[in-house]
């Protein structure tokens, strides 16, 4: 395992204890916002040590991990999760989840009188 003395990148982190699937995506996850470490946003760059909070909105919920060690390099899932101390929310339910309209493959545009009742269900445009 790569273990590391001083602090790491926060994005590089992220990524090394499998929060993220690329490293790119922690990184954009930091520059949009996702990110928090010690309730401040958090820029790529920013190190990380033990100890710390990091929050990380990614995939439709939100985690919220203490560091509890600090790597560089990407390792298995039961090693990256020994790194930290997941004190993350339970993902939400199915049926909590919002359901999202699935039109069949090939069916077109829709008609205006589709787009009226999807308008319904979904409530006025803003």
């Amino acid at each position: 395992m790569a273990d590391h003395e001083g602090p790491v990148r926060v994005d590089s982190w992220i990524w090394s204890v499998r929060l993220t699937k690329t490293r790119s995506a922690a990184a954009a996850a930091c520059r949009a916002g996702h990110v928090r470490v010690n309730g401040e946003r958090a820029k790529p760059a920013q190190p990380v040590r033990p100890g710390d909070e990091v929050r990380l909105r990614y995939a439709g919920r939100e985690r919220v991990v203490v560091v509890a060690k600090v790597i560089t390099k990407r390792v298995g899932a039961p090693v990256a999760a020994e790194c930290y101390v997941d004190n993350s929310p339970p993902p939400p339910r199915p049926e909590q989840v919002a359901v999202v309209a699935v039109r069949d493959r090939g069916a077109g545009r829709p008609t205006k009188r589709d787009r009226r009742e999807l308008e319904r269900l979904r409530g006025p445009v803003r």
